[in-house]
């Protein structure tokens, strides 16, 4: 996949304000400082499109990422552990619900999950989100270069045989899991 074009397209803070369109998306979920705008950022070879930060909750929008003016990255807010008041925490569930209650067009979701940590309730609770809307799925494990080859491999199983996932080694640190992320986001593009 080879990115032209890439660019911050929309905030979302309410349900008023998300995208009502056809154009091709790949959403990106997981829990709070798992990393998404650190794998969003090293798919899209920039270094600060998709903004991080060490303070967990940091993402309280939906962002909207319009890629070659093809199809869009749309980065959720983290999901459980988040330094925000129990008002904004409520608020921001709310428009999680209702963006995967009106999203259409939906290629794949990519599912990060902390490879030190494995899945945990809050993982679990999101994944039926998007197994009931029947979204091709694929997990990346964030953070796989500070496991030891062998957890990573038990992790890898375990999400195979506890939840039928294809799941994926990532690193920021290098090129693990990128060409094959990649090659998956471009095939799920073209279906």
């Amino acid at each position: 996949m080879i990115i032209k074009k890439s660019e911050l397209f929309k905030t979302v803070f309410n349900k008023g304000q998300l995208v009502d369109d056809d154009i091709p998306k790949i959403i990106v979920m997981g829990r709070s400082n798992v990393g998404k705008s650190s794998l969003i950022n090293k798919i899209l070879h920039r270094k600060k499109l998709a903004k991080s930060s060490s303070r967990p909750g940091k993402t309280v929008s939906i962002n909207y990422y319009m890629i070659n003016d093809g199809f869009q990255i749309v980065d959720l807010p983290g999901y459980g552990y988040a330094k925000i008041s129990k008002t904004e925490k409520k608020r921001v569930e709310i428009l999680f619900n209702d963006f995967f209650h009106s999203v259409r067009n939906v290629k794949i979701v990519l599912i990060l999950i902390d490879s030190r940590r494995g899945f945990l309730d809050n993982d679990i609770e999101a994944l039926s989100k998007v197994m009931d809307k029947d979204f091709k799925i694929l997990t990346i494990l964030t953070k796989s270069d500070k496991l030891k080859k062998s957890e990573l491999q038990k992790q890898l199983k375990d999400l195979k045989d506890k939840f039928d996932l294809v799941a994926v080694p990532f690193t920021i640190k290098n090129e693990t899991g990128m060409g094959k992320t990649l090659t998956m986001l471009e095939e799920a593009l073209k279906e």
